[in-house]
Parts: C-alpha cells; sequence; structure tokens
C-alpha cells in the first residue's frame, strides 16, 4: 500500500518532535514515524541549557517546562585526586545571546510536552523503516509492515542507528571506549541539595549531579570500562559499581545513588561521530537530510546533544517552512519545488556543519581529558580543565537559533 506524505520524519526524539512541532507552529503538517510502540525517554533527564531554552520558546513549550524544572544557579567543579578546592562559577551570568538559563530537565517531560501540541495522528507508531528508495522528485520510505511512504521532504532525526544517515553515506558512530550509567532519585519530601550541578573528577571516572526541583535528582557516571566491567549486565550491580568507585565522595553525594530504585538506572555506551566525516559527507542530499544524534552523536561531557538537536529542529522546521510557504502564486510543477526543498535543506547543512562540528570535537577532547590517567593530562584536569571547565560550558551554550514564523 501507498500512501502520500508532504514530509515524513523518521524518529520520535527530541530533534524529531520538535522538527514537526516547528513546521505546525508555520502551518505546515507532517508524519513522524516511530519505531517503537511509545515515546522513548532513554536517560531520564538532561543538562537543557540556554541555547536549548530559545529553541524550547521558540516552539512555544519553553514556559510550561519552566514550570516543572528549577534553575541551576552555579556550576561546581572537584577533583578528587588533587585535594583543590572546588571552582565554581555562577550561571547568572550574561552572555552575548542574553542571560544565561540552566535547568535539569525529564527528557519524558519534554517529549510529552512536544507530542501534546502536536494534531492527534502525527505521530505513528509502531513503524520502523527498512529501506528509502528513489522516485522521481519523490522518496519512497519502505516500513516493516509493507507500507509504503512517497514523501517530498524525508528528515532523518532516527538516532544513532539512523537508517536514513546510511541511506546519505554516514558510517555508524564510533565506540568512544567510555561507557555511561545514568539514574534518577525521587524523594518523598526535599532532598535539600541545592540549586547547584556538581561534577566530581576521580581516577578515570566522572560523576555528576543535578536538581530537576526539590524532589528529583538526575546523576551520571561515566567511565572507561575494563574487561569485568560487562559484568555490569542488570542495575543492581550498576548501582554497587558506582558506590565502590565513589568511596571518596561526601555521603550526602552518594546517597543520591543509594535512593536510587534499581529501574530507575541505566547503562549504555559512549558513541561519537567522527567530526571529518561531517566533511567529507552530505548532511542533505537533494530532498533528504538529517539532524539530532543522527547528524552529531557525541558524548554528554558539554551537555549538547540534546539541546543540539533542539537547535537542529528549529532551524530546519524553519528552512523547510520557507521553502514550501514562499512559494510563487499559480501553477508550479514538482520541480521547481524539489529545488526550492533543496536549496532549503542545503542552507540547514551550511549552517549546522561547523556548530556540530564544534561541539563534536570539544565534548570528545574534554571527556578524554576527564578520564585520562597520564600525568600530562591529570594536570591539565586538575590544574587548568577544572577552572575553566563551567566557564567554556556556559560559552558553548550561548547561541540562538532563531525564531520562527509562527501563523
Amino acid at each position: 500500500m501507498e500512501v502520500v506524505e508532504d514530509i515524513v520524519i523518521v524518529g520520535a526524539g527530541i530533534a524529531g518532535l520538535t522538527t514537526s512541532l516547528g513546521l505546525h507552529r508555520q502551518g505546515i503538517g507532517s508524519l513522524v514515524l516511530e519505531s517503537s510502540d511509545n515515546l522513548r525517554a532513554n536517560g531520564f533527564a538532561f543538562t537543557t541549557w540556554t541555547n536549548a531554552w530559545k529553541a524550547l520558546d521558540a516552539v512555544g513549550i519553553g514556559d510550561s517546562l519552566r514550570q516543572k524544572h528549577g534553575l541551576i544557579e552555579g556550576i561546581v567543579v572537584a577533583s578528587k585526586i588533587s585535594g583543590q578546592p572546588p571552582s565554581e562559577i555562577s550561571c547568572k551570568a550574561k552572555g552575548t545571546n542574553g542571560e544565561h538559563e540552566v535547568r535539569c530537565v525529564q527528557r519524558e517531560l519534554l517529549l510529552e510536552s512536544l507530542e501534546r501540541d502536536l494534531p492527534s495522528g502525527t505521530i505513528r507508531f509502531s513503524s520502523k523503516v527498512v529501506s528509502i528508495e528513489e522516485s522521481g522528485f519523490f522518496k519512497l520510505v519502505h516500513l516493516a509492515d509493507g507500507t509504503i511512504l512517497k514523501t517530498k521532504v524525508l528528515i532523518g532525526c532516527d538516532g544513532v542507528n539512523s537508517v536514513v544517515s546510511k541511506y546519505l553515506g554516514f558510517k555508524k558512530p564510533a565506540f568512544t571506549g567510555r561507557s555511561a550509567i545514568r539514574g534518577f532519585a525521587y524523594f518523598s519530601e526535599s532532598h535539600d541539595f541545592g540549586s547547584k550541578f556538581l561534577q566530581f573528577f576521580g581516577k578515570g571516572y566522572r560523576y555528576g549531579l543535578l536538581p530537576c526541583d526539590d524532589k528529583k535528582m538526575y546523576w551520571f557516571f561515566t567511565w572507561r570500562p575494563s574487561i569485568e566491567d560487562k559484568e555490569l549486565d542488570n542495575p543492581s550491580k550498576m548501582k554497587q559499581f558506582v558506590l565502590s568507585k565513589l568511596v571518596d565522595l561526601p555521603d550526602e553525594a552518594r546517597n543520591i545513588i543509594e535512593k536510587t530504585d534499581l529501574d530507575s538506572i541505566i547503562s549504555s555506551p559512549l558513541r561519537f561521530r567522527y567530526p571529518w566525516e561531517l566533511l567529507w559527507r552530505q548532511i542533505s542530499k537533494g530532498n533528504v537530510c538529517v539532524a539530532g544524534d543522527a547528524l552529531h552523536p557525541m558524548t554528554p561531557d558539554i551537555g549538547q546533544g540534546g539541546c543540539s538537536s533542539l537547535e537542529d529542529g528549529v532551524v530546519l522546521a524553519k528552512l523547510i517552512g520557507n521553502a514550501l510557504l514562499n512559494k510563487p502564486c499559480g501553477d508550479e510543477d514538482n520541480n521547481k519545488e524539489y529545488k526550492r526543498i533543496e536549496k532549503g535543506l542545503k542552507e540547514f547543512s551550511k549552517q549546522r556543519k561547523w556548530r556540530s562540528i564544534d561541539l563534536i570535537t570539544t565534548a570528545y577532547t574534554v571527556g578524554f581529558i576527564q578520564e585520562s590517567d597520564g600525568k600530562i593530562m591529570t594536570f591539565l584536569r586538575d590544574k587548568i580543565l577544572s577552572v575553566f571547565l563551567a566557564k567554556m560550558l556556559l560559552k558553548k551554550a550561548d547561541f540562538d537559533c532563531g525564531k520562527l514564523s509562527v501563523c
């Protein structure tokens, strides 16, 4: 069965839903394909920096999310090797794009907010893409259930194992040699942990704590796993492993992990795209492009994976909107419309390529230094990086993706 859709977005994650909502705000419909049977909120939460809030405001859901997530007032970075006093910087500083705003947002609430403002039927669940085929000025998207979607625009927001990025010639993201364990702790009463983002560096690991509000805490632990660590195959073992590594931390920092339920702990390898691949490959090809983790998978060391996906969604929606809405009066053949779409996606590629390369490279470099044990790297981490990391995080977040022409 062949179904015609103007715009097909593969993946109902942050980038896919933001793109779809951005298009909807401009009066343009789209179909979002999601392979699972519901929204997936892997990772529990993420740091939402200034650039992300500008994107959330652009699609109209920033204020509703602010009501559910408290402000992060400062960033504290401490080394457990050097024993030097922690360095701290305020998040209330002002950048070139206005005052900074940092919060820890629950992924589930973000995705639900994006979905709630979309028209009913926009997301088609249990829809796995198996192949993509050319058909003149259109693309044929083949699904596992036998459905064939014929579309003018195909956007791949389908994560690190993206079918669309493979179609464009991208390789699978590379394993960094590092992994992350993440958790989300709930408290019946206030956790009294304040409103600061805490990071601790130890021998070969990084541990961070962020409050979402006064009763919820998100935490992460990244390290270079050994052969023995492959036995961390269930949340109970993960929990005990992290606690065994954090024996030199204050009790209140360890207690967050102690209070975390086992069903709120996950582990995953950290992958990234080699930045030079974005120079060699085409982010867009004709009426096809990729965004989010399908475009720029990166390590979480500067907290920009989800934030840059929000940026992608707004920029992409704006450029596709310009291509489809700013058409001449009267009849127009498919070739002219195709050329406008192609031009819009090329502009997206131009705008997002260097931003993506910068974030991928910075995140990888910071992570490499943070978890290296050599004398030079230890010196850089404990004497230099711990002092400047917080300022750099704010600098990378000082970015404005622009606004939409809302109908």
